[in-house]
């Protein structure tokens, strides 16, 4: 994977801010430049897909863009709402046709640094996820979609000028992806509040403490991620009488497809799925991969307790014993890991 350097990155941000006329640049919202707790993890991008400021803001305009689904009636925003977390706040999405999600939208909050999206990891890679979805989500054919793009004064000379050619589906995959690649809960009330020795007793810096030391947490949730992108069984749904076995059924199917044995993980990983970042979570609700906890408490509680016992659960995961005043903490720590809520500026569109 190459690397696009920082310096590169807010030069990115300085011109999408220009073309787009906007009041704030990428950085205040928390875009390419990367967030305080970030900044020395460069973001990682494929050869075939360097960033760039005019990729960026196509790839905007491209994610707002209802003309992109096939019924144009829905956006990658209906289900990733900048406000909401890049999410929806719903269990579960309903698709292009009506019917259901059976798992959860996560957030776009640092998807750049996943190399394996999806609840199960099925998608290697930001382009994988966003074709996927774009097809079974947003019901799209995109050699069908790119012809109409084509047919779109503005949208062929961004494609001409930014990707070298006119609308196909890969360049489409490929802006989406260098927009999405922006998306970070960036500069939070902890990042800042760690840097200052002042803030040692406030509540969520004491929090941070529970998180890491009572709680252990961060045995998944790695700063400054504040996940280890890796897959974990919890207990989700294991009370139902046909659970949602998750990473250990892909990995099963995947060897089926491929006429091989399936994998010793295949076992081991049963109804283990990612570990979700916790950049934005006060905001990004409900939480799971089956939006069971409405709540930001709910879903701490339900954690902090040792999740769901299960044959598979996984052996990180621990029962803590908190004080009322350690529980108060541990979730003024998690609130202090959104940013500041702010309008997002929608692009206006070719």
């Amino acid at each position: 994977m190459q690397r696009f350097s920082r310096s590169a990155l807010a030069l990115g941000v300085a011109a999408l801010a220009l073309v787009a006329a906007r009041q704030e640049s990428l950085e205040a919202r928390g875009g390419a430049a990367g967030p305080y707790g970030l900044r020395d993890m460069e973001i990682p991008v494929p050869p075939d897909n360097p960033l760039s400021p005019g990729r960026i803001t196509l790839g905007e305009q491209l994610f707002f863009d209802k003309r992109l689904s096939k019924t144009k009636a829905m956006s990658c925003e209906t289900c990733h709402v900048p406000e909401k977390g890049w999410t929806d706040g719903l269990a579960f999405s309903p698709k292009f046709d009506g019917s259901l999600n059976t798992r959860h939208t996560p957030t776009l909050y640092g998807v750049a640094y996943a190399p394996e999206l999806y609840w199960d990891g099925r998608a290697k890679g930001l382009e994988a996820q966003i074709v996927a979805a774009w097809k079974g989500q947003m019901g799209a054919d995109p050699d069908a979609i790119a012809k109409e793009l084509d047919g779109i004064r503005g949208y062929r000379a961004a494609f001409e000028r930014e990707m070298g050619g006119p609308p196909t589906g890969d360049r489409i995959v490929k802006a989406l992806a260098s927009f999405v690649r922006t998306i970070h809960a960036a500069d939070t009330p902890f990042d800042r509040m760690e840097k200052e020795p002042r803030q040692a007793k406030s509540d969520a810096v004491q929090g941070f403490k529970v998180f890491s030391e009572t709680a252990r947490c961060t045995l998944c949730h790695l700063p400054p991620l504040y996940s280890d992108t890796l897959f974990h069984n919890v207990g989700i749904g294991f009370e139902k009488e046909t659970p949602d076995l998750g990473r250990g059924k892909f990995l099963a199917d995947a060897a089926a497809r491929a006429g091989q044995p399936a994998p010793a993980e295949a076992e081991t990983a049963k109804g283990a799925f990612k570990t979700p970042s916790l950049r934005g979570v006060a905001v990004t609700g409900p939480y799971f991969h089956d939006g069971r906890a409405a709540t930001l408490e709910e879903s701490v509680d339900l954690m902090v307790k040792g999740g769901i016992p299960n044959p598979h659960l996984d052996e990180k995961l621990k029962p803590a014993t908190l004080t009322a005043a350690e529980r108060r903490k541990l979730l003024a720590f998690l609130e202090s890991l959104t940013p500041e809520g702010k309008p997002y500026t929608r692009p206006r569109l070719p």
